[in-house]
């Protein structure tokens, strides 16, 4: 007798597999010790069948989330029969669909009676992965091994036994104990995974379990679908710059994306897009193709299920050899953060078409990692200086922009670091970390605020690395809304000298008592700008947000700054001016 669907339970599954992952990750931000991933949450969680098609994850950080099932069923590829329970496999080349050399996953088979039924896995971003220079980020790259140690698919754990040999091979080659420990965190976090699964399993049978599954993923690819045929069919063309390759002075390179909204499904198509850079300004099929993703997850319902079904009605086309799927064996770290120039290519593209549900631009991202000795300790230390790397989001209609959206592509800026652990975690003192007045895009929703950060460095002969965008080109406005403002990073030395450093800079042998400044821009503005509320504008002043000024030759409203008060007679008068 065939097996009866029963809606309810496949509601309850779905539920269930996100508390699974979401239990992963808890587990893991509860015992890594890298402030990278207990504190910035830098990693994914994730859960996929037998066949390594995603089941459910949670999301910490949005560009990682989509990286994990393409390595998944490359493993179950690469291994075949020879996947056994007890197994724990690491990964992280970015040639075999890994997106950046220090996000390194971890997966591990989930079996039911010796059959192979799920996989449970991870991915974070250790603090260190070897190469050429410490934390990862080399600026000066032209190749893979000048960037990272490459782990294709092996074997940790085998049966259950760990294999010291392997284990030792991989860690003699990092510099940092600290990524071992995280590794093992990462580890942990699976088994919490891989008893979630085995429980389901155990509860309602592995026929019940399967049959379900694929109802789950088949109503998932409806309602992605859905989604899609709300949105005109057509041809609609975007493209966006990239500024500096690192190499070359001046250099700039697009990225073009051809967008086809088909009558069951959409298409994305890079074809147009530039060749790779010499450098390490190159990204990965995965990385790419995640940013797509998640791009485009911004625009359609937000309570579809993150499952196989979802990516089914989904192509996307990116021709290697492209600054966004460089060619081997390119250097490719940047990879990551190509995600919002992608991002703004797709937004150009569909901003016409669905309005209403396009932001105006958000902040790029410039992103400081200073490492060296810790005096105090003498510890080596590595920090992405995560409080400060990114600034306001978009407006959109109805909502203005999130104020310092922090990390890559919104995991809550103010949230990222701790300033007692930054000054715990690193010899740095703080000075400053606050919104920047007057960097949010005007518009009838305004952009989201910047952040300027300031510290005292620390240690002496400190390495600063930076690596992003957005010194050349701020995030543009949408619907008649202004432009956020630029992104600078600079070193003040303890001589009073000042240097402006490039948006992909290695500097060497920076002293104790220099001090870091970074601005990051804000958001653009949606709408126009005379059309917000004077009220609202007046709140602004209020509030630091704009000052007065800005609300007299943005907004047209005349505000008293000493009693905080709207000539409403002058404000009529400026209104009436901007309209004609």
């Amino acid at each position: 007798m065939s097996q009866t669907i029963d809606k309810v339970l496949v509601s309850i599954l779905r539920r269930r597999f996100k508390a699974i992952t979401d239990e992963m990750s808890i587990a893991l931000a509860q015992t890594t010790r890298s402030p990278i991933l207990c504190e910035a949450k830098d990693f994914v969680t994730g859960l996929y069948d037998a066949e390594g098609r995603m089941l459910e994850q949670t999301e910490n950080l949005p560009i990682l989330a989509f990286s994990l099932a393409p390595v998944c069923k490359y493993i179950i590829d690469y291994y075949g029969d020879n996947i056994y329970p007890g197994d724990v496999i690491f990964h992280n080349d970015v040639f075999s669909m890994g997106n950046q050399n220090n996000d390194v996953a971890v997966f591990k088979p989930i079996f039911h009676n010796d059959t192979l039924v799920g996989w449970a896995a991870c991915k974070g971003h250790q603090a260190d992965i070897g190469g050429a220079v410490q934390g990862g980020y080399n600026p000066n790259a032209t190749e893979v091994w000048q960037e990272a140690l490459r782990i294709p698919p092996i074997k940790v754990y085998e049966k259950g036994e760990l294999r010291k040999d392997v284990w030792d091979l991989i860690f003699a080659n990092i510099r940092l104990p600290i990524v071992a420990e995280d590794m093992k965190a990462e580890i942990g976090s699976c088994v919490v995974g891989e008893r979630g699964l085995q429980a389901i399993i155990e509860r309602y049978g592995i026929e019940v379990f399967n049959l379900h599954k694929e109802y789950l993923f088949d109503s998932t690819e409806k309602m992605m679908r859905a989604e899609i045929k709300t949105i005109p069919a057509g041809t609609y063309k975007g493209e966006s710059t990239v500024f500096f390759d690192g190499k070359n002075p001046g250099s700039t390179y697009k990225i073009r994306v051809t967008i086809k909204v088909l009558e069951n499904g959409i298409h994305f198509d890079y074809s147009g897009t530039d060749a790779q850079t010499p450098g390490f300004v190159n990204g990965t099929y995965s990385s790419s193709a995640s940013a797509t993703i998640l791009t485009f997850l911004q625009m359609v319902n937000p309570d579809i299920p993150h499952n196989e079904g979802m990516i089914r009605p989904i192509e996307i086309e990116i021709p290697e050899g492209t600054i966004l799927n460089a060619r081997y064996p390119a250097a490719t770290t940047y990879g990551n953060h190509l995600c919002p120039n992608n991002a703004d290519a797709i937004m150009r593209a569909l901003s016409d078409v669905i309005p209403d549900r396009v932001t105006a631009e958000w902040n790029e991202l410039l992103c400081a990692l200073t490492t060296g000795i810790d005096p105090r300790k003498n510890q080596a230390y590595v920090d992405i200086g995560f409080m400060g790397l990114k600034g306001g989001s978009g407006a959109i209609k109805g909502c203005d922009g999130y104020d310092h959206i922090g990390m890559i592509d919104a995991s809550g800026g103010i949230l990222d670091q701790d300033y007692e652990m930054f000054e715990q975690q690193t010899p740095h003192l703080l000075l400053k970390h606050e919104y920047i007045t007057d960097s949010a895009g005007a518009g009838e929703w305004r952009g989201g605020l910047g952040v300027e950060t300031q510290f005292t460095i620390g240690s002496d002969n400190t390495r600063v690395v930076t690596f992003g965008d957005g010194d050349q080109e701020p995030a543009f406005g949408a619907r008649g809304g202004k432009c956020g403002t630029l992104n600078t990073i600079k070193l003040i030395y303890p001589d009073g000298k000042e240097y402006l450093t490039t948006t992909k800079d290695l500097i060497e042998g920076v002293g104790k008592g220099t001090i870091f400044f970074q601005q990051a821009g804000g958001g653009g503005g949606y709408g126009n700008p005379l059309k917000r509320p004077a009220e609202k504008v007046l709140k602004d002043v209020e509030n630091g947000v704009i000052t007065a000024d800005k609300a007299r030759s943005d907004y047209g409203v005349s505000i008293d700054p000493e009693n905080m008060v709207i000539n409403e007679t002058e404000t009529l008068n400026l209104r009436r001016q901007g309209d004609q």
